[in-house]
Parts: structure tokens; C-alpha cells; sequence
């Protein structure tokens, strides 16, 4: 084979990879289009407790951390502003309309090691379990990831866990698994 034909193999296989890559997004996005984010404000009364600036990793199902959910706003990794109210937590993720998870729809707070294509050190991620509405007037429980730059993922997590009901599992009340972000 000469170096034009190897080329033009190179060329086609690149081709192909693009394609099913585009084809399966497209396909996982029609899956979770059924998924909506709380896209909104805080309420006006919310005090704020804490804000941190860091990163968004992605959502995934819950208890698979594996598995990213391609749900409009939250499909691909971002910077993230977090706001911590009294009424819940605001994500300012760049591109994107303020998403607001009100504390009664936050199952539970935790520490995660590895989510989708990122692994970091030991409790480096806070994982953020919060039911999501449905088109079909159902929820579902999934986890969000976050990876936090002007504080450590703990105090992060604690400042969540601190306006959660007493009812609200966190990390610490699960020890059936370890915190890997692949907790339940």
C-alpha cells in the first residue's frame, strides 16, 4: 500500500469514529430528553451560606457514576458557580440558565472519587443525589458532580448537608458503601 491509500484508510476510520461518535450522543440524547433540569432562581428570601467557584463533572443515573445522562444544560462538563441558600443550591454553570435544586428535592450529599472520565484523590468530587423532574410528571434520582477550586469538596458537602432536614441521608449515614461516587 502506498502513502496515499494509507492516508485516505487513516482518513476513513477518523470518519467513522466521528460518525458513531455523533450517532451515539444523539441516540443518549433522545434518551434522557424525558429528564429536565430545574432551571430557575432562588427565592427571593433565600439567605445565602456559602459560594464556591470550581468545576461541573457531569450527571449520571443515580448510583452509577459511570453512566452521563445528556439532560439540556448538564451534558458536558463546565465551570460551575455554586450558591448554597437556606432553600437549596444554585449552579451557575457557564452557558447556562441558573439551575436551582430546592433542599426538598435533594435525596442526599456525599464525597466521590470518580465520576464519568474523572478520577481525583480520595473525596475530591461532592456528589449531589436530587430527584429531576420528568416530562411524563414522574422523577427520577440522579447524581451531580462537582469539583470545587476555592474550598475543599468536604466543606463544600458540609455546607449542603447543613440545610438538608435531619431526614437527608449524607455520605456519612451510608456505610453500606464507601464514598466513591459510586455510592447509592
Amino acid at each position: 500500500m502506498n502513502r496515499e491509500g494509507a492516508l485516505l484508510v487513516m482518513i476513513a476510520v477518523a470518519v467513522a469514529l466521528l460518525a458513531l461518535g455523533a450517532f451515539a450522543w444523539r441516540r443518549r440524547s433522545r434518551r434522557d430528553a424525558g429528564i429536565v433540569a430545574p432551571f430557575g432562581e432562588a427565592p427571593e428570601a433565600a439567605a445565602v451560606q456559602t459560594v464556591s467557584s470550581g468545576f461541573y463533572v457531569a450527571t449520571t443515573r443515580h448510583g452509577e457514576a459511570l453512566e452521563r445522562l445528556a439532560i439540556r444544560g448538564l451534558g458536558f462538563r463546565s465551570r460551575v458557580d455554586v450558591t448554597v441558600t437556606d432553600r437549596g443550591v444554585a449552579l451557575d454553570l457557564v452557558g447556562q440558565p441558573r439551575m436551582f435544586v430546592a433542599t426538598d428535592r435533594i435525596d442526599s450529599v456525599g464525597l466521590a472519587t470518580t465520576a464519568i472520565d474523572r478520577v481525583v484523590e480520595p473525596g475530591g468530587l461532592v456528589r449531589l443525589s436530587w430527584r429531576a423532574e420528568r416530562t411524563d410528571g414522574t422523577s427520577e434520582t440522579v447524581d451531580s458532580y462537582l469539583r470545587p477550586q476555592d474550598q475543599s469538596a468536604q466543606g463544600l458537602a458540609a455546607a449542603i448537608t447543613a440545610i438538608l432536614p435531619p431526614s437527608t441521608p449524607t455520605a456519612a449515614d451510608q456505610t453500606s458503601t464507601p464514598s466513591t461516587g459510586n455510592a447509592a
